[in-house]
């Protein structure tokens, strides 16, 4: 079997956390759509390994939390009946949590909408924080009973609820309803109000969308499996984490500085050839 050099092994992973298609990458690089795949899943797996390691006993003190739509295999109403209520066909719900100082996403999950993946999800984040934190989340009432179950009284948690207008239609029917208030909702501990807030989250909601081809709405570029689109977020959040400093993060005179070195995580701006010596696959 042939085996890519590290080199055209950086082309194809630089060309996917640029938020390029398997395919598209495969045309640029010339590399076969199943080696494109297999060094997706296999490097994927080794980031999701190593930042389960790392991501430990954060100095995080502002988190907010969101979840991000997309599918795997089919859209929900086009799912076969034997796949149906079956994990990996249909909607893919992915829950994010971020630092707000750092801008450090400590933990994510890839999941459905259930309590029991929002339970996961939070006492995950929970177990990865060295410190008492001030919580934000939207709305949604399944971080009611998880963040009650993950922290207890050890949270300084508030919900920032958006009231939306009329949902457009027509020509309009793909943008977002207008968000005409919001109510900021105090539900554990003493959160500083003025810190209540979710920008950042949705801000990397965006960030996914874009440097994620699968995440792309009205895309055809969807996971076609559960385990590729689990390995390309590990990967996405590697290289957010550890390669690429963040715009709010930049020094005078100086490159900037990554998530992960803004958290105390590593000392150096990581490689793509980092991350590919990480996996073994060199």
């Amino acid at each position: 079997m042939y085996t890519l050099s590290i080199k055209q092994k950086v082309q194809v992973i630089s060309s996917l956390v640029e938020g390029n298609s398997i395919r598209a990458t495969c045309r640029m690089t010339g590399a076969a759509k199943g080696t494109v795949t297999r060094l997706l899943v296999s490097i994927g797996k080794a980031c999701e390994e190593y930042q389960d390691i790392v991501l430990r006993n954060l100095p995080c003190k502002q988190i907010q939390c969101d979840e991000i739509w997309s599918f795997c295999y089919a859209k929900e109403k086009n799912v076969p009946k034997e796949y149906k209520s079956k994990f990996g066909f249909g909607d893919v719900w992915t829950w994010v949590a971020i630092d707000a100082q750092t801008k450090l996403v400590p933990s994510w999950s890839v999941g459905l909408r259930y309590v029991e993946y929002a339970e996961a999800f939070i006492r995950d984040l929970k177990s990865r924080l060295a410190n008492r934190v001030q919580l934000t989340t939207d709305g949604l009432k399944l971080y009611l009973w998880a963040v009650e179950n993950a922290f207890g009284s050890e949270v300084d948690y508030a919900m920032l609820i958006k009231i939306y207008g009329q949902q457009p239609d027509g020509e309009k029917r793909y943008s977002p309803a207008d968000c005409i208030a919001t109510e900021k909702r105090v539900l554990q501990g003493k959160p500083d109000v003025t810190k209540i807030s979710t920008s950042y989250i949705e801000r990397q909601n965006l960030t996914m969308r874009m440097n994620m081809r699968r995440f792309t709405r009205l895309t055809n570029a969807f996971s076609k499996k559960i385990e590729n689109l689990e390995s390309a977020v590990a990967l996405h959040f590697m290289y957010y984490n550890f390669c690429r400093p963040h715009k709010t993060l930049n020094l005078k005179k100086s490159l900037g500085i990554t998530p992960a070195m803004a958290a105390g995580v590593t000392n150096k701006i990581w490689k793509i050839e980092d991350i590919i010596y990480l996996a073994n696959l060199n």
